[in-house]
């Protein structure tokens, strides 16, 4: 997984908290994480073309949340940046060379079962983590957000 990811979600989390000051401009939160501005910006583009962000044109424009921080999942932003594949791809190995024998496997390898487990377990966690439940366990970080931003404007 790309460090596009945690950028995703640390802006989205930095979103919610800044939701009543409007649009937060691309320059203002790459300069918050000490971004390169351009590879932030891809990365929100996809979060906004996934309907997770909304994007505002203009002097004043920036990015939002596009729904409600209740309403938005972890793994919404892991899909949108990474896309819907899967970690793990079995490329059958077990029926190539020697080993093979000629054989036909008919049910996938205990690897293969194992991997797709661990897979739908950690989509199944990320499903059930909210922005808003990042939101809510980082709270002092969410003062001190507000606080620093409004310095920022000033």
């Amino acid at each position: 997984m790309g460090e596009g990811v945690e950028w995703g979600l640390h802006c989205c989390v930095t979103l919610g908290w800044l939701k009543d000051e409007g649009p937060v401009s691309i320059r203002k939160l790459a300069a918050w994480f000490d971004l390169p501005q351009e590879y932030l910006k891809k990365r929100l583009q996809a979060l906004t073309k996934a309907g997770i962000l909304a994007s505002t044109p203009g002097a004043r424009g920036g990015f939002a949340l596009a729904r409600p921080p209740e309403q938005i999942t972890m793994m919404d932003v892991v899909t949108a940046l990474e896309g819907p594949v899967e970690a793990f791809r079995c490329a059958e190995i077990r029926q190539r060379g020697v080993g093979a024998e000629g054989g036909q496997f008919r049910r996938p390898c205990g690897i293969s079962m194992a991997m797709r487990r661990a897979e739908l377990a950690w989509r199944r966690e990320l499903a059930g983590q909210t922005i808003a439940d990042l939101m809510e366990g980082a709270t002092p970080s969410g003062e001190r957000t507000r606080r620093n931003y409004a310095r920022m404007r000033g």
